[in-house]
């Protein structure tokens, strides 16, 4: 076992109670949770009530248990989600703007074996079911995180030379709280450094205020324009009573939204995408007039062109986002295959739906008006990497003036 493991799982649970969802004294608090991360659990639930959380909501995941229900299930079934769990995550949604803390630590190919036309149908109709808790999230209605434990199926995924489970989940283990600055004498106070840090880049862009980046790397030459009155931003976000949070961890980002209705040229993904439980590699989006207009992956490619041709609003992009090469996640030269990670490790773009947060003004805005201003909407989101340290960015501003944001994966600004 690593050494010190329980003292820093207790560290990492305080972390994602204190920092990452922010629990404030009547808070309710709801968790997700394999089954095989108990005891993470119950450290956080115990966190939660010491900072005077009201509830803490645990749902339990189980992988085998999800497989088991892909593979035998009809779709008609699969796909029947009762109205009782709608309406008890709109209660939670609309009656107590309850606090979500998604920890994530599923194989990341679980569902290889399974029909992608059954894992798409179920993706379709969930989204579509769960849209009022999918929207608050994205508008930040809500405190939010998703993080990550260490799942036997990943870690192996992960670090396939490891001889034994138990050497790979602590490896995996190890990179958590490497990447989550569980190791630092005062988690909180490295993440306020690490904040500041991408603040003052985020800042730099918003107030040039780019027209549209263009994008080059072997295989990719892509230019996307920005919305006017777009917003950079990056580790922190605040809900309507302006309470922090953060919603990723780790994160190493700073992001925006595209105007989706300009959007031409090719890109090619740099890391594998495990996306509903089926891995994509080697992805290649062509886009034309705005749209996607052919999607293409060495492997996985069904399941690829069933997300971008059968999700409404999948034919655009939501978020384009920078992380430098350099990276800490990126420099340990591992590949997690878990978007969480990987998106911290490489610059990416996210088929879908943009986050309202992303413009001025936009959290108030109806879907239409979002529309207006070229602020995707769709029933997905959805991201996959493409940055390298061959990449280059270009910012072009309003004027045509050409001023370089990234050189061989690292910033230029």
């Amino acid at each position: 076992m690593l050494p010190n493991f329980e003292e820093n799982l207790q560290k990492y649970a305080k972390l994602l109670v204190a920092k990452g969802i922010n629990v404030q004294p009547g808070d309710w608090v709801k968790m997700t949770i394999a089954v095989d991360q108990a005891p993470l659990a119950r450290l956080i639930t115990k966190e939660a009530y010491a900072l005077g959380a009201q509830k803490v909501i645990v749902k339990w995941a189980d992988d085998e248990i999800s497989k088991l229900h892909y593979l035998h299930q009809p779709t008609e079934v699969l796909t029947n989600i009762p109205q009782y769990e709608i309406d008890e995550s709109e209660d939670h949604v609309l009656n107590h703007r309850v606090s979500r803390l998604s920890i994530i630590s599923s194989d990341p190919g679980l569902l290889n074996d399974v029909d992608p036309a059954k894992v798409a149908a179920y993706q379709n109709v969930s989204s579509k079911a769960f849209h009022i808790q999918r929207k608050a999230t994205q508008n930040d209605d809500l405190k939010w995180t998703v993080a990550a434990a260490a799942g036997a199926g990943w870690a192996a995924k992960v670090f396939p030379n490891l001889e034994t489970s138990e050497e790979q989940v602590d490896a995996l283990w190890d990179q958590i709280f490497k990447t989550c600055r569980v190791y630092e004498e005062d988690p909180i106070v490295a993440w306020d450094l690490h904040k500041k840090t991408l603040n003052e880049k985020a800042a730099k862009l918003n107030e040039i205020q780019f027209d549209a980046l263009h994008y080059t790397a072997p295989g990719t030459d892509l230019t996307l324009g920005l919305p006017k009155n777009h917003i950079w931003t990056c580790a922190e976000s605040y809900n309507p009573k302006g309470e922090e949070f953060i919603a990723n961890m780790p994160t190493e980002e700073v992001f925006t939204a595209p105007d989706t209705r300009r959007m031409e040229g090719v890109v090619r993904s740099t890391k594998p995408l495990s996306y509903a439980g089926t891995l994509i590699e080697g992805i290649e989006v062509h886009f034309k007039d705005g749209k996607i207009i052919a999607i293409s992956a060495e492997k996985g490619d069904e399941a690829i062109k069933k997300l971008v041709f059968e999700n409404e609003g999948a034919t655009g992009l939501g978020e384009v986002a920078l992380v430098p090469d350099p990276s800490p996640i990126s420099q340990s030269g591992i590949t997690f295959f878990n978007t969480l990670y990987d998106e911290n490790a490489s610059n990416h773009l996210a088929i879908g739906s943009a986050y309202p947060t992303t413009i001025q003004g936009g959290t108030s805005m109806s879907q239409e008006e979002l529309l207006a201003q070229g602020m995707n909407t769709s029933t997905v989101h959805v991201d996959f990497m493409i940055g390298s340290d061959k990449m280059n960015i270009d910012g072009i501003k309003q004027d045509g003036t050409i001023v370089p944001i990234f050189r061989n994966g690292d910033w230029a600004i």
